[in-house]
This record gives structure tokens, sequence and C-alpha cells, in this order.
């Protein structure tokens, strides 16, 4: 703006002064500010002996996180808005002109004329920054729409070509396509079976405390038979029966190999006799 009035009145041509600035709105929210300023400039001439003076308002705001910088750029903005719009009553080169965000270069020689592709298609063209070399559009040059029908042509040969999946059945044809559960212990790693057997433990609750004789008595798993599972007990194969004062003894005592060999107890021995009776009744129920 002042490089163009510079270039038609001359340095020493003209004038601009700032007659009112004036802040009309200062507002700040959670830390960011606000600043909107008018502003009237006043626009004199010297051509000839005579003096052509025009005025024009204007307006701009600010905005950011420094209150000061806010405010620098409101009267700024307010300023440039008044001095174009005074110049821009002086003719065309002070119009709209004044308001693009980048005033044309200057005229540069015009280029020889490029020459037409061989199949006298108008395709478009542009120049790269280092050659005059015309560059096709990367639409046509990669052919892209030239070949659009082609893809289109393969894609519907492919669909009929492959088979139509056949949809899975809601539920197995027989039971013999149920998946059987995965045997654990027959696995390279593989984990302990803890065997489950009400009967059994309602064998094991019959007999008698071994330590004080006494019954009833609870069937005790021996935690240290197998090793240790988040929510859940050892084989049912690994119970001996105990009564509920010898039975909570042994829960409060912390460690129960160290209370087993005080007692001179060995408790797998008679747990596993226990089981091989329990047995040995199922084989004889399931002969007969």
């Amino acid at each position: 703006m002042i490089s163009e009035a510079n270039r038609i009145f001359g340095f020493d041509g003209w004038s601009r002064e700032t007659l009112e600035s004036r802040c009309v709105l200062a507002r700040e929210n959670r830390g960011s500010f606000l600043a909107v300023y008018i502003a009237r400039v006043r626009v004199t001439v010297h051509a000839e002996g005579a003096s052509v003076v025009r005025e024009g308002h204007g307006s701009g705001e600010g905005r950011g996180t420094s209150p000061a910088e806010v405010h620098d750029i409101a009267v700024k903005v307010a300023e440039t808005d008044a001095t174009k719009r005074a110049l821009a009553t002086f003719g065309k080169p002070f119009g709209l002109e004044l308001y693009r965000n980048a005033k044309a270069g200057p005229i540069e020689k015009a280029l020889p004329p490029q020459p037409q592709p061989a199949d006298g298609a108008a395709a478009r063209t542009g120049l790269h920054p280092d050659d005059t070399t015309p560059i096709p559009r990367p639409s046509r040059y990669y052919g892209r729409r030239q070949s659009a029908p082609v893809s289109e042509h393969f894609r519907n040969e492919r669909r009929q070509l492959a088979p139509t999946p056949a949809a899975p059945p809601l539920s197995p044809a027989t039971a013999d396509l149920l998946p059987g559960r995965i045997d654990k212990s027959a696995l390279t790693i593989a984990e302990p079976k803890r065997l489950r057997d009400k009967a059994h433990l309602k064998f094991v609750a019959s007999q008698p405390c071994l330590i004080c004789g006494r019954q009833p008595s609870d069937p005790h798993h021996l935690r240290f038979a197998q090793p240790r599972a988040i929510g859940m007990k050892v084989s049912d194969e690994f119970t001996v029966p105990l009564c509920r004062g010898h039975h909570r003894q042994l829960h409060q005592a912390g460690n129960e190999v160290a209370w087993w060999e005080r007692l001179k107890i060995k408790p797998l021995e008679v747990a596993r006799a226990l089981w091989e009776q329990t047995r040995a009744k199922s084989v004889q129920e399931t002969a007969k």
C-alpha cells in the first residue's frame, strides 16, 4: 500500500496522519485476550501547489495471550484499514487492489508457444521450476482416467470366477463335530489334573480324624500336593479327614508341611489309600 502510493504520488508528494485511534472492546477469557480498535486517518496529497485531503475510517482486532501484543496488533490493523479506505478514494489504482493478499509481480517476458501433444488432446500442463519443458498433469501422465474401464473389466471378471463362499451353519449337524475338552496334562508343558469327585469327599468325611479320631470330619485338601492356582483347590484325590478343631488349627499354622512333620503323619500316603478305596468301590459298582 505505501509503496503503491509512493510510486504514484512520489515520496514527498503525500502524507498520512492518524486523527483518532480508540479501543472499543477489550475482553479476556481464560488467558486469551481480544481487543478491537477503530481509527480515523487523513491522507493529504500535494500536486502543483494544491492539496487534496481525504479521510478514511477503519477497524481492526487482535487476539492472543499477551495483552500488550493484542492491543498493538489491533491498532496497526485499524490504521492500515483506515489508510486503505482513504487512498481508495483516489481512483482505480487504490481500489480493491489494496485488499488483495499479494500484488501481481512485474510483467514477465512472454514464453514461446509450447508444442502440443501428438494426439492433439488439450492436456493441462505445468512448468517445472528448473525447466521450461511442459509436464503433463498426473491424471493424464499415469493414465488413471484411461485405465478405469480396463480395471473395471478385470474386477468384474474376478467376481465371476471367484466361488461364492457358503455361509457357515448356525449349529453343528451332529454332536461329533463339537470340539472336545483339551487334556492339559498331555501337553508339552503339562498342567496337573484337578479331579473332582463328590462321592470321594463324602467318603473322606465319614472317616475319623487323623489326629484325635473324632467324627464327623472335614475333607481337608493338602495344599502342598499340587502347584497353587488362582481360585482352585488341589485335586480331590489329595484329601484327608480332620475334625473341625484340627482343621481350623492347620489353616492357622501357615506352614502345612511342618505341621504334619511335627505330628509325624504322612498325609499323602493316607490320601492315596483313601482314593484307592473309593476307586475300588466305583469299579465294583460299575461291574454290577
